[in-house]
């Protein structure tokens, strides 16, 4: 029985997550459609899923998650979190804010040449989130993106993908800032 109870409260260790090393924050900055994810529970009825970030004059990141609630032309929502980088020479790791005090582990994990692809994990392997500058990839990026997401210890049968990637899809509903 003691055994039972020592199994039970073992850990599984992961394997570290690697975060970019070539990682230009500026060029990053900017909106990104998620093409799919594993979400948090804010994400999970979102349609039209982006993520907006951008430097604020502290080195800290401004970072909106906007979404339609519910189907493709639901209510606009929006999420405001701030990105701390708590280690200068490691930009593509941040500490992730979405209410005091609590910080997460959000770090960019992969990000394609061309930066217009990009894969963002936790070391949990809890949440991942995979991005493309456009709405939608094709099956081939799709594929590669999903084996990376697959590679980095995530189960790739939690992974969803968003409306932008599914073909149900509307035009992005304008923010605030855009109006």
């Amino acid at each position: 029985m003691v055994a039972l109870l020592i199994q039970g409260c073992s850990t599984t260790e992961q394997k570290p997550m690697r975060a970019v090393e070539q990682f230009d924050l500026e060029r990053f900055m900017g909106s990104w459609f998620v093409i799919a994810s594993i979400p948090t529970y804010f994400g999970r009825d979102a349609f039209n899923p982006t993520e907006n970030y951008s430097l604020n004059a502290d080195g800290t990141i401004k970072t909106v998650f906007s979404y339609n609630k519910g189907g493709p032309k639901g209510p606009l929502k929006s999420m405001n979190a701030t990105g701390f980088i708590p280690d200068s020479s490691r930009q593509s790791i941040w500490e992730m804010q979405f209410f005091w005090p609590i910080r997460a582990d959000y770090r960019v994990v992969y990000q394609s040449p061309d930066r217009e692809h990009t894969i963002v994990g936790r070391t949990k392997r809890d949440f991942v989130w995979v991005m493309s500058r456009q709405q939608s990839v094709s099956n081939a990026t799709l594929k590669s993106l999903m084996s990376r997401v697959e590679e980095l210890g995530y189960n790739p049968e939690e992974v969803q993908l968003s409306n932008w990637q599914s073909g149900g899809a509307t035009e992005p509903t304008p923010t605030k800032a855009d109006l």
